[in-house]
């Protein structure tokens, strides 16, 4: 990886750290507008579908990971730089597996690897409390189980 991308990630990452210490796992009836309405507009939530739990990792308009009643997402939105930017989700059908990484190196947030049945693969990344991020991974896992037929 080049020196310079190096230090990019690194910036990004603990950017992310410091914000994390800051967010609180929220559900959708605790969002704001706003905050609903950009899911929206990024093709992440539908009409009908309600968000269940939502962490954002940095500020709200550019980052968040959730689970509503059809799918896990994440979305990252660089507003300098469109390549970085990134919205991924999986409907809970197109799931192949979840795995959890709670203990995770000094520079990262516990994260869920959401591996869809193409075996495409993206990371929600959750922090606050350690119960709480339990809580949030029991939760989306438990909520996909469900909903996967």
């Amino acid at each position: 990886m080049p020196l310079r991308t190096y230090y990019i990630l690194a910036s990004i990452l603990l950017t992310s750290l410091i914000a994390c210490k800051n967010e609180k796992i929220e559900t959708g009836q605790t969002l704001k507008k706003e905050t609903l309405d950009l899911i929206k507009s990024l093709g992440l939530l539908d009409d009908n579908e309600q968000i269940l739990k939502y962490y954002s990792n940095f500020e709200k308009e550019k980052a968040g990971n959730f689970f509503t009643t059809k799918r896990i997402a994440h979305y990252w939105l660089d507003n300098h730089d469109n390549e970085k930017s990134d919205t991924s989700f999986a409907l809970y059908k197109d799931i192949a597996h979840i795995d959890t990484l709670y203990e995770v190196p000094d520079t990262f947030a516990p994260y869920m690897t959401i591996t869809r049945k193409d075996s495409s693969k993206f990371r929600i990344y959750i922090g606050g409390k350690e119960e709480e991020m339990k809580s949030f991974f029991e939760e989306a896992i438990m909520t996909w189980k469900k909903n996967r037929n």
